[in-house]
Formats: structure tokens, C-alpha cells, sequence
């Protein structure tokens, strides 16, 4: 038997093909298509689209929510964990983590006019992250010197610190956080010279295993007339208070 149809009623939309797939499933596709890397310290914000960060902390309070299950706590009576999914879904998507998913921060860069040539030192600049390995604070400083040339690009002291936040706000390896902040600092500057340490609390190391409060790792990342200047290197280090 043939239906009729209302002539004043839009046809109906089909379904998309997509309807239904989970958002991070759309965004790691989207990756592996371009072969881009997704590791837990690389930035994705290119490839989500307007409107799938809201969606991806929904499916991610999901997720979190089945955790708390499966850590057997009774999420419908405890007053103190009833929203508790939601809101470790919101800590790591819009705030420990959001340098995973937000696009860098606006860097205004001017020219050298004064052909500034000296050592400049900016820290300590205070940083915070969690480690790829247990997702356990990561709380330090970091100092950051720069030996510009004429053609170096002058940024303001704010955007140093803007840099390192945005860097170090992803699940990241200290050893690898350094290099980056580097990468970053040294492609916006283009200077002769760019030396960077960092002092930081593991709290995979004092908060579990061995609990060691007092520990704390020192690494540093030179390059340019840092890696062959040893006198300009033993300045810069002098200069840094610790």
C-alpha cells in the first residue's frame, strides 16, 4: 500500500553516515588521514572542529563516570563524588590538559630596532603539568635565557610564560616538555642563542612508590652560541637562583 505524502512537509534528512560515531573517534580519524601524531604531549586543536570540544567532554565525563563504577563507588549516594566525573572530565579537557586541545596563544612579535645583543634571563616562570606515566602533578620553574641578534624577534615577558603554560599543559615527560618549549621559543624568536632549566616536584615520585617529598629533577636544553660559548653558558647558569 503506497503512502501519501504531505506536499507541504520537507522531505526528511537522511542520516549521516557519521551519525552516532563518537567525537574522538572523528578527530583520531581525522589524524591518522593526515598521519599526524596524537601522542599524549602533541596538540590536536587543528583537527577539532567547532562544537566537538563540548561533545568530547561529555563522551570523556562518560567514560570517567564508568570509572568511578568500576572502582566500585556509589556515585547515586555519595554526596561527595555525585558530580565528580564531570568535573575531572572539565579539570583535564579545559584546564590540566588544555594545551592538547586549544590552538597556541597569540605571540605579537616586534623588531630588534635597538639591536638588543645581551643575555636576557625571564624566570622564574611558574609551571605546572602531569606526567605522561601516572598523570601525577608535575609542579616547578623554569628560567629562560635569550641572546638575540638584529634579526631577532622581540616578544613581550608575558608571552614567555603564556608559551611554557601552553606547552606544558598536556600529560608530558619533563625531558621532553624542555625540547618543546625550545622548538617553540626558538622558531617565534629566531635568536643566536637560547638556554632554558627547569626545576620541578614529580608527584608520581612523592605521591606514590617511593614517596619521596624532597626530590626533584634539573634539566636544561642550550642551543645555538649556548652549546659553544662556555663562558657565555657558565653566566647564564650563574645568573639562575636556586
Amino acid at each position: 500500500m503506497l503512502m501519501k505524502t504531505d506536499p507541504d512537509q520537507p522531505p526528511a534528512t537522511p542520516p549521516s553516515g557519521d551519525e552516532g560515531v563518537p567525537v574522538s573517534v572523528k578527530i583520531r580519524e581525522r589524524l591518522k588521514a593526515a598521519r599526524q601524531r596524537f601522542h599524549s604531549n602533541d596538540n590536536i586543536a587543528e583537527f577539532i572542529q567547532p562544537g566537538e570540544l563540548e561533545k568530547l567532554l561529555d563522551e570523556v565525563t562518560e567514560k570517567m563516570q564508568g570509572v568511578l563504577e568500576a572502582m566500585v563507588i556509589d556515585t547515586e549516594s555519595d554526596h561527595n563524588t555525585g558530580n565528580t566525573a564531570r568535573r575531572v572530565a572539565k579539570m583535564y579537557l579545559k584546564e590540566v590538559f588544555a594545551g592538547r586541545y586549544v590552538k597556541g596563544p597569540a605571540v605579537t612579535e616586534f623588531p630588534n630596532a635597538e639591536h638588543l645583543n645581551e643575555l636576557m634571563i625571564v624566570g622564574p616562570i611558574t609551571v605546572r603539568s602531569a606526567c605522561s606515566h601516572h598523570f601525577c602533578p608535575v609542579i616547578g620553574k623554569l628560567w629562560i635565557g635569550v641572546m638575540p641578534n638584529e634579526h631577532t624577534n622581540v616578544i613581550g615577558l608575558s608571552k614567555y610564560a603564556r608559551l611554557a603554560e601552553w606547552i606544558m599543559g598536556r600529560p608530558q615527560i619533563q625531558e621532553e616538555a624542555v625540547i618543546q618549549l625550545a622548538d617553540l621559543i626558538q622558531e617565534k624568536t629566531q635568536p643566536d642563542g637560547l638556554a632554558i632549566v627547569m626545576e620541578a616536584s614529580h608527584y608520581c615520585m612523592a605521591w606514590r612508590g617511593v614517596k619521596d617529598m624532597d626530590s626533584k629533577m634539573i634539566n636544561s636544553v642550550m642551543r645555538g652560541v649556548f652549546l659553544k660559548d662556555a663562558n657565555l653558558r657558565r653566566e647564564f647558569l650563574a645568573l639562575v637562583p636556586r
